[in-house]
């Protein structure tokens, strides 16, 4: 058998900024590009708006408040039990894949797990759930009325994680969902079954948004673990590659792997984005020693900026007496080509998030 072919980094980086529609702006739907890069990261509800904007071409906020009215895309707890939108038709599809089992999902609980029981609470929780959806405080309450001896958030918790349940969106809210969000059964709200467990499925998703990639980077996207037999199982169909540090990664046979050198534009993107996130290699888009500068002590991922495709620091917006100011803070002394190239897309994404201020400022932190 023939050896396999070795990936370097900067074809890894180009490959994986090619699917994830940050080359260059593509002309998709809303419901299309989500599935295209396996849907996002939606933490707080206006993330995935600023991801779509920064790699969609023509994209406005309407066409994803439609879609998710119309119920096309899903706001859920998915891939590391954190909240993501993904389109329906994928939702119905991967959600139980991307499901752990509930000793793994509640280890996090502790203590505070004693005495729940969750083939008694699980199927209560449906019942409260099938009249109409309900707020997560609500959810607690009557729970808490029925297993009064079990801690009210580890109700919640396993409630969130090992139900298929959906976020309902809100009229004229300009992100799409109100601070305190009602929960739907997904059957409810798709009004179709979900079920199926389709491993391979998950796979073929992963790996056309962000392949190559080794098992060990599809069990950090997913945060469900057994991927190295899902992968083995699939060799026949997969093309195989090795990095240079001579792990083995995966791909699908016709999955766009163009050339080191091909130019990659500046690009924002929100917090939380997949892109610093999917691999537990991440060297191909953020080196290592800049990921404590994106990631703070209480866990949350700052936004970023892309420079020759791989990530060269963060930004802020703030807005005061209707002046908007977005800060970028770079990692290095930027290049006056580098500086106008991030001036022009901060700018327009400023426009983009902040439409109705007086002023819109920009301004670049100082590099210690």
């Amino acid at each position: 058998m023939a050896a396999a072919a070795t990936l370097t980094r900067g074809e890894l980086n180009r490959a994986t900024l090619a699917r994830q529609m940050l080359l260059e702006r593509e002309p998709l739907s809303a419901v299309a590009a989500i599935e295209r890069i396996a849907g996002m990261q939606a933490q707080e509800p206006k993330h995935p708006f600023i991801g779509l904007w920064t790699r969609v071409g023509g994209f406005s906020r309407d066409e994803l408040l439609g879609a998710l009215h119309s119920r096309e895309v899903v706001r859920a707890t998915l891939m590391r039990s954190t909240l993501h939108l993904m389109s329906a038709s994928d939702y119905a599809v991967l959600k139980t894949a991307l499901q752990p089992p509930p000793s793994v999902a509640l280890r996090v609980l502790g203590a505070r797990s004693e005495g729940l029981d969750v083939d008694a609470a699980l199927p209560a929780a449906r019942e409260l759930l099938r009249g109409a959806p309900l707020t997560f405080d609500e959810i607690r309450a009557r729970l808490q009325e029925q297993f009064p001896d079990v801690n009210d958030r580890a109700l919640g918790y396993a409630v969130r994680t090992l139900l298929a349940l959906v976020m309902v969106p809100a009229e004229g809210e300009r992100w799409g969902f109100a601070r305190s969000t009602p929960f739907a059964l997904a059957e409810d709200w798709l009004e179709r079954p979900v079920t199926g467990e389709d491993k391979p499925a998950l796979i073929e998703r992963y790996l056309g948004a962000f392949g190559p990639a080794s098992a060990k980077d599809a069990q950090t996207w997913s945060g469900i673990g057994g991927m190295k037999a899902v992968l083995d199982g699939m060799r026949d169909r997969l093309s195989v590659f090795t990095d240079e540090r001579g792990r083995e990664l995966f791909d699908l046979p016709g999955a766009p792997r163009p050339p080191a050198d091909v130019p990659a534009p500046a690009r924002l993107l929100p917090e939380f984005d997949n892109l610093v996130l999917a691999h537990d290699d991440r060297t191909r888009v953020i080196a290592d020693e800049h990921r404590p500068l994106v990631t703070t002590k209480n866990l949350r991922v700052k936004a970023t900026f892309l420079l020759d495709g791989v990530v060269a620091g963060t930004w802020t917006v703030a807005v005061r007496r209707r002046v908007a100011t977005l800060e970028l803070a770079p990692f290095g002394r930027l290049t006056k080509q580098a500086r106008g190239e991030l001036e022009r897309e901060a700018l327009a994404l400023l426009e983009f998030v902040e439409p109705d201020v007086a002023r819109r400022d920009l301004t670049i932190a100082a590099v210690a």
